[in-house]
């Protein structure tokens, strides 16, 4: 693993480092920020997935999210949104290819060999960062923002290993709407029933969760159509499931919006990983 730079932050350590993948046949890039007690003994980590056309440095640079993990003792994770490199597919469009993973494996031509985002971010890169950092694999929880959002709420509903999971503006239905079927299509397959585990609203009809969550999304939010917020809060009230679903009036899909709850998001990860 290759460490590309390492600064001072809040008292701890923003580093950004390089591995190569064997989940993606390329070479990766993440984010992961150690507050001062990692110095001493491990951490809680929280996953911070970004959204469509993002790399590690988004959140990163643009949430404001180390100054709450240093306040809380937590660990941040920033991995990347899709395998890029030269081989790699890619795609015209913002929303297809390098920079728009959906945290899926892709099982179609030409995406299989490198879009296995889903193992990268559940087994691999965990696996690298427990065994190379000072954090405790067993105090793990998760948020995401857009397709990030999409990410963790999908990704906390398949693997049993997240004490809390959150998300800002999600894309919830994404089997039925825009940012989803192309994406699904061409990634996954014409076969609708493999879609379904890649889906918050459909997953949380069908498995439920039972975890804390906490979803903020803006009311003035320009990508409404696109996140179908309102299919996962019902489906939610239908589950009977215990969640805090906020729609934050006069707030889009910017990461003004994001930092402006950040705060918040991280206050009720750190009681969840402390409890």
């Amino acid at each position: 693993m290759e460490t590309i730079s390492q600064s001072k932050c809040y008292g701890g350590v923003q580093g950004v480092y390089r591995h190569a993948s064997e989940v993606t046949g390329t070479d990766m890039t993440f984010g992961l920020f150690l507050p001062e007690e990692a110095e001493h003994a491990p951490v809680p980590v929280l996953w911070f997935l970004a959204g469509l056309t993002c790399t590690h440095e988004n959140a990163m640079i643009k949430a404001g999210a180390q100054v709450w993990a240093a306040e809380h003792g937590i660990a941040l994770a920033f991995p990347d949104t899709s395998p890029r490199g030269e081989g790699v597919a890619n795609d015209d469009a913002y929303d297809m290819g390098q920079g728009a993973g959906f945290y899926v494996n892709a099982t179609e031509a030409p995406w299989a060999p490198h879009f296995r985002m889903f193992d990268y971010v559940t087994e691999e890169l965990p696996r690298i960062i427990a065994a190379n950092f000072a954090v405790d694999e067993d105090r793990q929880s998760i948020t995401g923002h857009s397709m990030g959002g999409h990410g963790a709420l999908t990704i906390a509903m398949n693997v049993p290993r997240y004490r809390s999971v959150s998300a800002f503006s999600p894309i919830c239905n994404p089997t039925a709407g825009d940012w989803g079927r192309p994406q699904f299509t061409a990634y996954l397959g014409t076969d609708e029933s493999k879609w379904a585990k890649h889906d918050a609203t459909l997953l949380m009809r069908d498995v439920g969760l039972n975890i804390p969550l906490l979803v903020d999304t803006g009311a003035n939010d320009q990508y409404a159509d696109y996140l179908m917020t309102e299919k996962f809060w019902a489906a939610t009230a239908e589950r009977r499931i215990p969640a805090t679903l906020r729609l934050q009036p006069g707030y889009d899909h910017s990461y003004f919006f994001v930092t402006s709850f950040l705060e918040d998001h991280i206050a009720f990860h750190a009681e969840a990983l402390y409890a």
